[in-house]
Parts: C-alpha cells; sequence; structure tokens
C-alpha cells in the first residue's frame, strides 16, 4: 500500500464533495513544500479553474484549466495512485465546454452557463 500526504486524501475528499477552495489550500499546502511539483501543480489549478467558473470568473477558468491540461499531461497514464489519462480526458471536455466567448458574468447568472461534467477521483493501488 502505497503512503502519500495527509492533504493529497483530504484532496480528493473536498473535490468529491464539490469544495474546490478547500482543495485549492490543502494542495498548495503540499505544493508550496515541493514547487517542481507540476502533478500537484496541475490538479490545483484544476480545482481553481471549476471554483472560477462556479463564480462566473469564465476567463480565469478557461486559463487556469489549460495550464492544467498542459501540466498533467507528462504524467499520464497514471501517477501517485490516479488515473492521470481518464483526468486528462476530463480537463480536456471541460475545455470544450467552457464558453470560447464569455470573460465573466454576475454570480447571479452562474446557472445559464454550460455545466461541467460531475467527475469524481479516486485512488488505484500501485500494483
Amino acid at each position: 500500500m502505497s503512503h502519500y500526504p495527509a492533504e493529497y486524501y483530504e484532496f480528493f475528499i473536498s473535490f468529491n464533495e464539490g469544495d474546490y477552495y478547500t482543495c485549492h489550500d490543502l494542495l498548495e499546502e503540499l505544493w508550496m513544500t515541493d514547487k517542481g511539483n507540476y502533478f500537484l501543480k496541475g490538479l490545483l489549478q484544476m480545482s481553481v479553474a471549476i471554483y472560477h467558473y462556479e463564480y462566473g470568473n469564465v476567463v480565469g477558468a478557461r486559463l487556469m484549466m489549460k495550464v492544467a491540461y498542459e501540466y498533467l499531461d507528462s504524467y499520464r497514464p497514471k501517477h501517485w495512485g490516479l488515473d492521470v489519462e481518464k483526468l486528462h480526458a476530463f480537463i480536456y471536455q471541460c475545455l470544450t465546454i467552457i464558453p470560447q466567448h464569455i470573460d465573466r458574468i454576475p454570480f447571479e447568472k452562474v446557472g445559464t452557463l454550460p455545466r461541467l461534467p460531475q467527475y469524481y477521483l479516486f485512488l488505484e493501488e500501485d500494483n
């Protein structure tokens, strides 16, 4: 059984509960101790992108999602017990859904944006 930092496990729980703000805090704490870790940075950017999107910052979401896609690319197919191949496909799907022609909309209108797919993260054991 692999052992990862506690924040990594907590990140999975927060992400699956849709608490993307907490995801950011957990991963930032980890990333600060290992700034060359673009895997963590990619997960962080993806979480922040979804958070921005939910609050109407469409341009921020678009930019962060693109960066996450690039950061995670070199960690495919699997890294730290995570199926990065599937996650990469999810990020690509989000990039096709996030409107290209909108920069931001007021929070009251967030419901008018196309919805991003629901995605659940889970750890697979490294064999």
